[in-house]
Formats: structure tokens, sequence, C-alpha cells
């Protein structure tokens, strides 16, 4: 049951996607960004959009008494004992997958042809900041810290977290979350882990809630500090890390919903350790996953070892998720390993901002399989495909210099070049454990939920398709994404958004941006200097 159900409060769950679990108008009426609300009402359609060729798909998809079937794709299950399939059926009842083979029986179902197609479960993100939306690649040429050199004086603490993050309004937050929720959805991204370091009050919270919710996909809600430039923990008068406990009895109560909660333990907090303790400590007593990010180049390293060595009063547990884990010691590594930690990569984004060197060596070499995740669009893409390549590039030129003798790869160790496969996993399966929520998605199988995405291989940048896994990381890209699926419902249907007003969203976007660069007092500048 939802939240809201669970409260003695009924919802009519027959309502198209967007009159989310959370209730539009409730959470309107509590919120600050009332006065902006208004206009909520209209950014989505008031009808189904239309498939190119006027086919609207399966009839009521989602909805638990109504089943239809995905026929004759190419079936990338991600699932070891299902496998996969040529020419294969998905056969799905409501939420949920309830058989994968050929030939399915489908007793009048209805269908949809994905011959051409590659049928695989939807991409999962592990770490999207998506409250930043609105000023997507404002630093496409900037650096995570201040080095004191011209080309830092433009980075992400100075000028995101402690110039922007401050003046957005709840309204802000909330349309930022739904159109980078949106955006992703249209790229296959079925689950993403939104980490919005942007809860200064209740209702910037809920407004981040809210637009998450209101794209109708699945999300982690990451609930971190208010952000400051200067790391001092959260403003005064932040509601960070206390109410957690609020957001998590009154809107993640219930297992039975899309989107699940998660805490933000970051260990550069000052005071340290006594912010992250609290929150780590918090996020234990609520039974959710507790994630930090762990950067080497902002010199966490010390602090991690700490933990790692139990000097101080928490401890890993295969319940955190650690980010980047950039320049960690091998003691850090070995504790991460032991606990059963996930680790969270964002190579391209690793690579640009000098998070450091990605740790793809690192991971591999002590046996944790990582999952990938997009980070900060102000800076790159938000796609998955873009997030594979990397992945997979970056460790093969690694083993290709061993190979070749190069003097700089003396000391890597000896491994096998990543395929096109093990990236899909990253991608999927892998995000979804460290999400945990691999009982639920990260592959077709039956009883699992219906994250499903129809890629398109017969498009000019694919065809023909001569190796599946090989033709989504080495040649697709977000045009292919044909068909996405969430849950059981089409939200994406033969290249289009349903149940979507773009040109509303797009509108109300480009207002919260020119608000955030007046407020801030930014200069808004189409072609400023790098």
């Amino acid at each position: 049951m939802c939240t809201l159900c669970d409260q003695g409060k009924p919802q009519d769950h027959s309502r198209k996607p967007q009159s989310s679990q959370l209730g539009r108008r409730d959470f309107l009426k509590a919120s600050t960004a009332t006065a902006a609300a208004a206009a909520g009402a209209s950014l989505f359609a008031a009808n189904r959009a239309r498939a190119h060729d006027g086919d609207d798909g399966p009839r009521d998809s989602g909805k638990h008494d109504r089943r239809y079937v995905i026929r004759n794709g190419h079936v990338m299950s991600m699932d070891p004992k299902v496998g996969n399939i040529v020419r294969g059926d998905v056969l799905v009842e409501g939420k949920k997958i309830v058989a994968v083979g050929r030939n399915l029986r489908a007793g009048g179902a209805d269908e949809i042809d994905a011959e051409g197609r590659i049928v695989m479960p939807g991409f999962v993100d592990t770490h999207h900041h998506q409250f930043e939306t609105a000023i997507r690649s404002f630093l496409a040429d900037g650096l995570l810290f201040n080095d004191g050199a011209p080309h830092g004086a433009i980075n992400y603490f100075q000028y995101i977290l402690g110039t922007f993050a401050p003046v957005y309004r709840p309204w802000d937050v909330y349309i930022s979350e739904l159109f980078g929720s949106l955006s992703q959805l249209d790229a296959g991204v079925t689950t993403s882990h939104d980490i919005s370091q942007i809860h200064y009050t209740k209702q910037h919270s809920e407004a981040a809630i809210k637009g998450s919710a209101d794209s109708g996909r699945r999300i982690v809600f990451g609930f971190f500090e208010g952000a400051r430039a200067d790391l001092q923990g959260s403003p005064p008068g932040a509601w960070y890390p206390q109410g957690a406990t609020f957001l998590k009895e009154k809107y993640f109560s219930s297992s039975d919903q899309l989107m699940t909660m998660s805490m933000g333990g970051e260990i550069y907090l000052q005071p340290a350790p006594a912010v992250y303790t609290e929150a780590w400590n918090i996020g234990r007593k609520l039974h959710i996953p507790v994630v930090a990010h762990i950067v080497g180049s902002f010199g966490m390293q010390p602090e991690f070892d700490a933990i790692a060595s139990g000097q101080r009063a928490v401890r890993f547990g295969s319940d955190n998720l650690f980010i980047h884990m950039t320049g960690m010691s091998d003691v850090g590594w070995q504790a991460v390993k032991n606990a059963g930690a996930g680790v969270s990569l964002a190579v391209p984004i690793e690579m640009n901002m000098r998070h450091g060197t990605p740790p793809i060596l690192k991971t591999l070499a002590f046996g944790v399989q990582p999952s990938l995740s997009v980070d900060v669009e102000v800076t790159l893409s938000a796609d998955m495909f873009t997030q594979m390549r990397s992945t997979m590039t970056l460790h093969r030129m690694f083993m290709n210099a061993r190979a070749l003798g190069e003097t700089y790869a003396a000391g890597f160790p000896d491994q096998e070049l990543l395929t096109s496969r093990d990236v899909l996993r990253m991608a999927t399966l892998e995000g979804a454990r460290d999400l945990k929520l691999d009982h639920k998605t990260g592959s077709l199988k039956p009883g699992k939920e219906a994250d499903i995405i129809i890629l398109d291989a017969e498009a000019i940048n694919v065809h023909p398709l001569n190796h599946v896994p090989g033709a989504v990381v080495s040649l697709m890209e977000r045009s292919n994404v044909e068909t996405v699926i969430v849950a059981g419902k089409v939200r994406k249907w033969k290249g289009q958004l349903q149940d979507v007003n773009l040109g509303k969203l797009r509108h109300e976007l480009e207002n919260s941006r020119d608000f955030l660069f007046d407020a801030a007092n930014v200069p808004y500048d189409l072609f400023r200097p790098n």
C-alpha cells in the first residue's frame, strides 16, 4: 500500500502517474511554494501523447489486472538463470514480470511488437544530484574545488553548493527534480538515487520528494545536508539530519511503493566525526542505506581510514554506499570489501572534475563489483550510455598500457579486460544491489517488477545487429531508447514520453533558471569565457 493509504488517507490510484502517491493537492498546500504551484496542474498533458504510428500501446498498463506481452525481441535478462533469448517474449501482469521465454501463451493479452529491438532491464543510476537540472552545463569547464589556479576559479563547491544552492526556493527544487527525472526516464534510466544536497527546510525536502514522485519512476530519495561552500554542515535552522525520521515515517513507511529513502552521511562535514556519526546512527535506526561521497583529492583518506581501522564510533556495514572512492588506501578498500559495502563510480565526472583517477582497478582488485552513476549535469550528461562506455574504455586503456609495457602502467594489476556485458551488469543489476532494490529490479526475472526498456536496434546508428551487449554499449545512445516501462506502466512509448507537457515544463524550468541566476547574483552569459 502507499504511504498515505497506510496513514488512513485513501488515495485514488487509478489516476495517471503524475498524480503520485504523495497527493499533489496536499503537498502543495503544505509547501511554501504554494504561490507558484498553481502552474503545476498543467505540467502534464490531459491525454496520452500519441505514438508516431497512431498505436497507443497496451491499455491500462501497470494496473493489477492488466496483462501484455512483449514479443520477438532480443531479450537480455541480466539474470544468469533466465539467460539471453533471441526472439524472446516477456509477459507482464500488473506491475510484475510473469514469464520470460519463447512463444509465451498470453491469453489474449495486448502485445508489443519488439521485432528488431533489444529488450532489457531499465538502467539504474546510483548517484545523481537532480536539484541542479536548472543550471545544467554551467560548470562545463569547472573543477570540484578551487586549486588556486585560474582554471579553478569557477568550481563546484563555491558556485553550485555555495552560491546557487542556498537561493533555491522549494518550487525551484520541485521543477528541477521533475524535469531531471523525466529526462533520465527518456534515456532509459528507470531507477535513480537522488542525492540532492538542498535540504534546508522541510519544504525543500518535500519539494524534492514531490518532484521525483511526479515523474512516475523508481527513485531512492537521499536525505543529505543543506549545502554550504565552507562544509560546516547545514546552516543554522536547517533540519538535517534530525528530519530524516519525520520523512521516513511520513513518506517512506511502506516498502510497496516506487520511492524509498537513503541517509546522507558525509565524513567531510564539520565538525567531524560528530556530524556524520549522528547521521549514520539515524540512518541505521531507520534501517535505510547510509551514503557518503569519498574523494581523495579533497583530503578524506585519513578520516576514512580511521573509520576502517576502528578508531571511530561507527563502522562500515553492508548498508553503506560509498561514492567515488578515489585515492583511498588499501586499508580502506579492504574494510569496504569485508563489510560488504557498495561502491558507486561516476567515471566521466571523476576524470573531468579532478576527483582523482576513477578507481576501477582497485574496486575490481578487491572483488567489489561497482555500480555506475552520473553525478552532476552541471558538467556532464546524465545518460548511462556515457557511463558504460567511459568505464569500459578507461579500464581497457589501463590494461592495454600494461600489456604494451608503457612505463606508467608498470604497477597495474593484471586483470581481464572489461567487456560490454560487464558494464551492462554494473549499469543494471549491480546498481539495484547497491540501492537494496535487487529484489524488485535490475534484471528481467519472473516475480520482479517490470522495469523494462526496449531499444531500437534497427536505427541507422546500430543496424545491422550482430552482438547485443556490444551494440548497446558501443553504439547506442538516448535516441535508441524507444519504449520505457516502470513497474509495468508504459512511461515512454515509441520515442515519446507519456502524459507530459514538455512545453510547459521547459517554460517553468527556464523561469526557475532565470530566478536562480538573479538571486545568486551570477551574470547570465551563454558564451562566458572558460
